[in-house]
């Protein structure tokens, strides 16, 4: 899968900052971002201080059981023009973070793991025998991208998206915020656009972060139901006499009544042969796919939307089968196939993977990426997501800026920075505030016992 989520192990110009200015050219236009824009947006609008907030997770505060080490182990990316990769950028803190950011401008962040130390002196670790240059923590992080439906959607293909074929991210939204939530007991979780084509999920959770790459890689195994590839009729099988109750939930309450309302129409799967003949291929009995054939060659100019039609005879015909729970489930596994979450697997497996931070400006599209709330992500436009050139000529029409308003109030970005505040940043730092004084008192007891003892 080819995720819009940054690797570890990248083949073009990577460094570690030093000398980069030097390397640089003067574009005024990296791919659909002019750099003027850019240094505008980060000099006033980008949210630095809730990003640093939100990566200190409460060790910016005067609470004795903070671990001020904490936000200046954790790595920055950043990508500049000419394909110049700034990796293992990390900052003492807020000031030196905005500086930084300001001051070269990246087109793209990504953040990385906590690690063990600061990662810009790694090179100072690198030959302990040890292996002290480690992460430690990192998010529970998920990267889902629209190209990788390509097979399932006939209205766009590639990076190109459409209001047809979002709400595919809007399932996925879904189905695994409900199950990360029901199932695993993770409450602070944020939903991000990645700008373009796709979603990016972050737990944040203390117990997510801590996760080391074996149990990450169960999480991802939990959600895993596609088996075949692109050359197999047949991705997804659903083995057992009964569903995991989690496929359970997900069939009836989001997939079921999204693939028969909406994608079956939307995107015309049963239209013609070249589209049914996908469907069909699921089947493995021939005596009722070459009845089907018959069926549909015959209702061609149906008064009802065809594609409904023929979901409906096909529907009846596996469910009323002899072999009733093998094709009965042969129907959940179509569904499945054509709306169930496409994970990059491997970005939810390991500490080391990159991800785009939040409120990043896309580099081929200039919109900006915003949180995705998903009580409410069916209403979410990926087209009238805010461009940077947008938001800023916001900035320059609202007039003079009023004593104690924020920039981004001005603009389209107020109400995404309100909504990442409110409903993921505040929750998340009263949580890691309760946290650090739970772990500090247990060790104050656990430090008084042994004095006793």
């Amino acid at each position: 899968m080819a995720g819009e989520g940054a690797e570890n192990g990248r083949d073009d110009m990577i460094i570690d900052g030093s000398g980069a200015d030097q390397q640089r050219q003067n574009n005024l236009i990296f791919d659909g971002v002019n750099v003027n824009y850019l240094k505008l947006y980060y000099g006033k609008l980008f949210p630095h201080a809730d990003v640093f907030k939100w990566m200190s997770y409460g060790n910016d505060g005067k609470h004795p059981g903070c671990d001020h080490s904490y936000f200046g182990r954790r790595e920055f990316s950043f990508t500049l023009d000419n394909d110049i990769y700034l990796r293992f950028q990390s900052f003492s803190g807020l000031s030196e973070m905005e500086n930084s950011i300001r001051e070269k401008c990246p087109f793209k962040i990504d953040i990385g793991p906590v690690y063990s130390v600061d990662p810009a002196r790694r090179h100072a670790y690198a030959q302990g025998s040890d292996n002290v240059f480690t992460p430690v923590e990192r998010e529970l992080i998920f990267d889902i991208d629209m190209s990788d439906y390509d097979d399932v959607r006939y209205c766009c293909s590639g990076a190109d998206v459409c209001l047809d074929c979002w709400p595919l991210m809007t399932v996925a939204i879904k189905v695994l915020d409900s199950a990360l939530r029901d199932d695993f007991g993770f409450n602070h979780i944020l939903w991000v656009y990645s700008g373009r084509r796709g979603v990016h999920c972050w737990v944040c959770d203390g117990k997510a972060r801590r996760l080391n790459n074996e149990q990450r890689a169960a999480i991802a195994d939990y959600f895993r139901v596609y088996k075949g590839n692109e050359n197999s009729q047949k991705m997804v099988s659903l083995l057992g006499q009964a569903l995991h109750p989690f496929l359970v939930r997900a069939h009836n309450e989001v997939l079921k009544i999204f693939f028969e309302e909406k994608l079956l129409s939307t995107q015309n799967l049963l239209l013609d042969e070249d589209r049914y003949e996908k469907i069909l291929g699921m089947i493995p009995d021939e005596s009722i796919t070459s009845e089907l054939r018959g069926k549909w060659a015959d209702n061609r100019r149906s008064k009802e939307d065809i594609n409904v039609v023929r979901w409906q005879q096909l529907k009846h015909m596996l469910q009323s089968a002899k072999q009733k729970l093998q094709l009965r489930r042969c129907v959940e596994e179509i569904v499945f196939s054509f709306t169930y979450p496409r994970l990059d697997m491997e970005v939810s497996r390991h500490m080391n993977h990159l991800l785009k931070a939040p409120f990043c400006v896309h580099p081929k599209t200039g919109r900006v990426c915003i949180p995705i709330d998903p009580n409410c992500c069916e209403d979410f436009d990926p087209t009238a997501v805010p461009t940077l050139s947008m938001i800023l000529e916001e900035l320059n029409t609202e007039g003079s800026r009023k004593e104690g308003d924020n920039e981004w109030d001005r603009t389209s970005l107020g109400d995404p920075v309100r909504y990442f505040r409110s409903s993921f940043l505040q929750p998340l730092l009263k949580s890691c505030k309760e946290e650090i004084e739970s772990s500090y008192s247990a060790k104050l007891q656990e430090s008084k016992n042994s004095l006793n003892w």
